[in-house]
């Protein structure tokens, strides 16, 4: 069972990073393409970034690349978003989310989900 916590969101200024953590508690997400959305207040939830299984093939949106970052952990169970020159546009609530579909470029089924965590720019 696919049960995805994050962490590592907080309050930062522009210009600095942030590296957020998905944990798969349940130690199956390498059998999943993998996705990290963020959704600000009065916004349509965004697709940032996705892996596929083998992590060999990624997909960023164009908001973000360049500056992010999206990797499988060595333990398997773990997925990155390493984010680098934060904006103050950047300010909003980061999930990661599981899929059983391959990686498509623009396109997420997030099958799964995690609670969200909060990341602030301030600027």
């Amino acid at each position: 069972q696919v049960q995805l916590v994050e962490s590592g969101g907080g309050l930062v200024q522009a210009g600095t990073s942030l590296r957020l953590s998905c944990v798969d508690s349940g130690r199956t997400c390498s059998t999943y393409t993998m996705g990290w959305f963020r959704q600000a207040p009065g916004k349509e939830r965004e697709l940032v970034a996705a892996i596929s299984r083998s992590g060999s093939s990624t997909y960023y949106a164009g908001s973000v690349k360049g500056r992010v970052i999206i990797s499988r952990g060595n333990a398997k169970n773990t997925v990155y978003l390493q984010m680098n020159s934060l904006k103050p546009e950047d300010t909003a609530v980061y999930y990661c989310a599981a899929s059983n579909d391959r990686l498509r470029v623009g396109r997420f089924q997030g099958d799964y989900w995690g609670q969200g965590t909060q990341v602030t720019v301030s600027s």
